[in-house]
């Protein structure tokens, strides 16, 4: 359990981001204070066994990975939802949980475009970031049983400034927008490759994700970048 009870400052959270991360995290201290509030709230509303996810420790992540390794973007809504499954990266679930319906699809578009592709029995795409995939949600937190119940308490701007500082400092990325959620992120992203499509999830995977060919697209583009593809 999160202990959210005892939450206290976003800023506790950070000890363990990449140092390219840093000035960024500085400049949004005003945002990260109206979020906590918005957090305590909740907690006020709900009472303090409201569960909020992911826990307090993953918050923040997927901001391990030096900028300068990112190769692709993927970018999420808001965590899961449910007990156990979010970790602080966009659609990965620790080892050991159920692989989520979104996952699922993403593994069988993989296997559709590389056919020797073996999809994994566990949904912790971990390995992902160790390749420079940054797994990105939108939305950092939220509570537990609620999408979406913290896309506007603050995260949006922070996520944007991700964005942007992403966009502005390094060259040759992949962004890999899914949903109108992501979609909506279009407009700040100019000098690399954007993808779009629907999101994975069932209720629109038939709609335009199934035959997007994002992951093959990905690889062709860094490779003609000078970089090592991605091994999925």
């Amino acid at each position: 359990m999160s202990n959210w009870k005892n939450f206290v400052d976003l800023r506790q959270l950070t000890s363990n981001i990449d140092k390219s991360w840093v000035d960024l995290f500085q400049s949004n201290a005003n945002s990260f204070h109206q979020i906590e509030q918005k957090i305590k709230e909740d907690i006020r509303v709900y009472g303090n066994d409201l569960e909020i996810y992911p826990n307090m420790e993953d918050i923040f992540r997927v901001f391990q990975i030096p900028m300068n390794n990112i190769k692709v973007v993927i970018l999420g809504m808001n965590p899961y939802h449910e007990k156990g499954q979010a970790m602080g990266l966009a659609f990965s679930v620790p080892n050991g949980v159920k692989v989520p319906p979104s996952l699922n699809n993403i593994f069988k578009e993989i296997k559709s475009e590389y056919p020797d592709y073996v999809v994994p029995n566990h949904g912790d795409l971990s390995g992902w970031i160790g390749q420079g995939i940054f797994l990105l949600n939108s939305s950092l937190t939220v509570r537990e049983g609620n999408s979406s119940s913290h896309l506007n308490i603050g995260w949006q701007s922070f996520t944007d400034q991700v964005i942007r500082q992403i966009n502005d400092q390094t060259r040759g990325i992949v962004f890999m927008l899914w949903g109108n959620q992501a979609r909506n992120k279009k407009s700040i992203i100019t000098n690399h490759l954007v993808l779009e499509a629907t999101h994975p999830s069932p209720l629109s995977a038939y709609r335009g994700w199934f035959g997007c060919n994002h992951f093959k697209l990905a690889n062709e583009f860094l490779v003609k970048q000078g970089k090592s593809p991605i091994i999925y």
